[in-house]
């Protein structure tokens, strides 16, 4: 007898086979659906916003601690664009500083920087707390000093005055009656120069006032002058411009710069072009530059 062998007809080990799969899909999709998910990531955005806005805080308070830490005591003398700026003092009220400045003139105490700036009250108020000025202002408007005996001082020749350049500090006290450290500081400005070329350096010494400049040469001179090689101007090199008293690194990049603009320079006086240089020291630094 003959059968029909049926096309669905499945082995047993086949069967087996498709069973075990069965199970092992199924214990996927279970533990698919019982597995612990990840944070959606809308949830950590949220947490990453949060954490950068704490930062940011962070950063700002630092800033701010930062910027407050560097209002310290400062010279009034000496303040740049940038410091004034910080401090609420105006463009006008800075400039009136400067050119106050430039004509080698200083602020010695609070009621002089109001009265050289012209500063409101209210902005005086917040920074003269501030203000830090040398010892020896305190000892010159100081109401209590030191009284010395008035003088006459004749003006002698030139063979009776003794030499500026080896007199001592005790004989400027004694023999004209400049206070101490009026006299410290001519002793300790001609030390740094190596030496008096001429009277008229007198005008660098800070705070010496011409009263006591004519006392001082009524009854001394330069006798010995330093002798200096003088160099020419227009083809001084930085280095050799940084050596003369009168200019600084900038300075002396300055002067460059208007060499190589115009050529040379012709008249000591166009050096007048230079922020910050004061045409009054030109009689000093010809002592140190020749223009050819």
């Amino acid at each position: 007898m003959n059968y029909k062998k049926s096309h669905f007809e499945i082995h047993s080990r086949f069967r087996n086979g498709i069973f075990l799969l069965s199970i092992i899909l199924f214990v996927t999709l279970i533990g698919y659906y019982f597995y612990p998910k990840s944070p959606s990531p809308k949830h950590n955005f949220a947490e990453l916003t949060s954490f950068q806005g704490q930062v940011d805080s962070l950063k700002s308070v630092a800033k701010k601690q930062k910027k407050e830490y560097h209002l310290q005591p400062f010279n009034p003398n000496f303040i740049s664009d940038y410091k004034g700026y910080i401090l609420g003092i105006s463009v006008k009220e800075l400039d009136r500083l400067h050119r106050y400045r430039n004509d080698n003139k200083w602020i010695n105490s609070i009621a002089d920087f109001k009265k050289v700036t012209q500063v409101s009250d209210s902005v005086l108020a917040v920074i003269s707390p501030l203000f830090k000025f040398p010892e020896w202002t305190k000892m010159s408007n100081t109401k209590v000093t030191k009284k010395y005996p008035k003088k006459k001082f004749p003006i002698k020749s030139y063979e009776q005055k003794k030499d500026l350049n080896t007199v001592s500090g005790e004989e400027l006290e004694q023999s004209i009656g400049l206070p101490d450290f009026v006299a410290e500081r001519i002793i300790k400005y001609r030390n740094s120069i190596e030496g008096f070329a001429s009277d008229i350096q007198l005008e660098d010494v800070i705070g010496l006032y011409d009263n006591q400049k004519d006392k001082i040469l009524s009854m001394f001179t330069v006798k010995t002058p330093k002798e200096i090689k003088k160099i020419n101007i227009n083809t001084a090199s930085v280095n050799e411009l940084i050596d003369i008293p009168y200019f600084d690194f900038e300075m002396a990049l300055d002067i460059k710069k208007i060499i190589e603009d115009n050529g040379s320079i012709s008249n000591f006086n166009e050096l007048g072009e230079i922020g910050g240089f004061s045409i009054k020291k030109i009689d000093r630094i010809k002592l140190y530059l020749t223009l050819n």
